[in-house]
């Protein structure tokens, strides 16, 4: 019988000790085991854009070094539509267990929520924020078939045919788009906008003169303009891009003040456990490092970018802050 209530009075007493620890929040510092064999099976990131643009080529670099440095495959979903709203929000809704992952943009998670009158996510709630992944500039380029050649006869031309010139874009909200309307509203000229879901498709219209400009992200139109195939006539940044030294600023070229660029940035479904997010963000930036991806980068006219998850939060309040200003100067709409 004594044997039995000793038993039992250190069951109790285990109970008690886990409860105690509980209250303290001590049970919090022990490893959990999804830390610990993460990742078991692949990683999806989930690129809201159609392959061969910039999120789609930067998710693709950092896929491969991130499955060679996790061992396993990382596989990359392009789930388009809706200017990147749709992928979007299939991460929002995903398990928060890191095994699912977005590379976003500024326009997921800035301008697109002063954009669209009702969005089914919330751009800062549903997310953790992992790092910015790269900073990237906007290239203005114009099919070689059309008679302006420069930032000021764009502008001529479009003050004499208000209208007539139609810009394309990778979709409603993107930087593409906005850096558009930025320029309509800061160079006082008329422009069409023609959405795509996706650079691609905007870029292979352009190349076959069914558009006529576009304000598209470096990676994706360098290669056209290295071929050839596209005039480039600026760059959006306050600077000139490395890889294109001889290109002016549109600031340079006649919009002074002028000046948007690009981001991208990883993110993971909001509640991912803290322990997850400290080995996926310890990945990513360790991949941002790793020369051969800083080359890679290098060559699409993209810099790589590391941020801290709180760091990458606070950048996105002021980023969505910043654009909801464009959008509502500019009057630009979805329709």
């Amino acid at each position: 019988m004594s044997s039995f209530k000793t038993t039992r009075r250190k069951a109790f007493q285990a109970i008690a000790l886990a409860s105690a620890l509980a209250v303290t929040g001590l049970t919090s510092l022990a490893p959990t085991a999804s830390a610990a064999s993460f990742p078991e099976k692949p990683i999806t990131i989930v690129v809201p854009f159609s392959a061969g643009g910039t999120t789609d080529i930067l998710a693709r670099i950092m896929g491969q070094y991130l499955g060679e440095k996790l061992g396993q495959s990382v596989v990359i979903e392009n789930r388009d539509g809706a200017g990147g709203n749709i992928g979007t929000q299939a991460v929002a809704r995903a398990k928060a267990d890191g095994y699912t992952l977005l590379m976003g943009t500024v326009g997921t998670h800035a301008i697109n929520a002063a954009l669209y009158s009702r969005l089914n996510f919330d751009h800062i709630k549903d997310f953790q924020p992992l790092t910015r992944v790269a900073l990237v500039p906007n290239l203005l380029v114009v099919n070689p078939d059309r008679p302006y050649r420069t930032v000021q006869e764009i502008i001529d031309y479009a003050k004499a045919n208000p209208g007539a010139i139609a810009f394309a874009s990778s979709g409603n909200g993107t930087s593409v788009h906005l850096s558009g309307e930025l320029f309509k509203l800061m160079a006082g000229v008329d422009m069409l906008h023609v959405p795509y879901r996706g650079s691609a498709g905007a870029v292979t219209d352009l190349l076959g003169g069914q558009v006529d400009i576009m304000f598209d992200n470096m990676p994706s139109a360098i290669q056209h303009v290295r071929n050839n195939a596209l005039v480039p006539v600026a760059v959006t940044p306050a600077q000139r891009s490395a890889e294109l030294p001889d290109i002016p600023t549109i600031a340079e070229a006649g919009v002074p003040g002028y000046e948007a660029t690009s981001w991208f940035g990883l993110f993971a479904p909001a509640g991912t456990p803290a322990d997850l997010v400290q080995t996926l963000h310890a990945a990513i930036a360790e991949g941002l490092r790793d020369p051969e991806v800083v080359e890679k980068f290098s060559a699409q006219g993209a810099v790589p970018v590391i941020d801290t998850p709180e760091e990458f939060a606070a950048f996105i309040a002021a980023e969505t802050e910043k654009w909801a200003d464009v959008v509502k100067r500019s009057g630009a709409t979805v329709n």
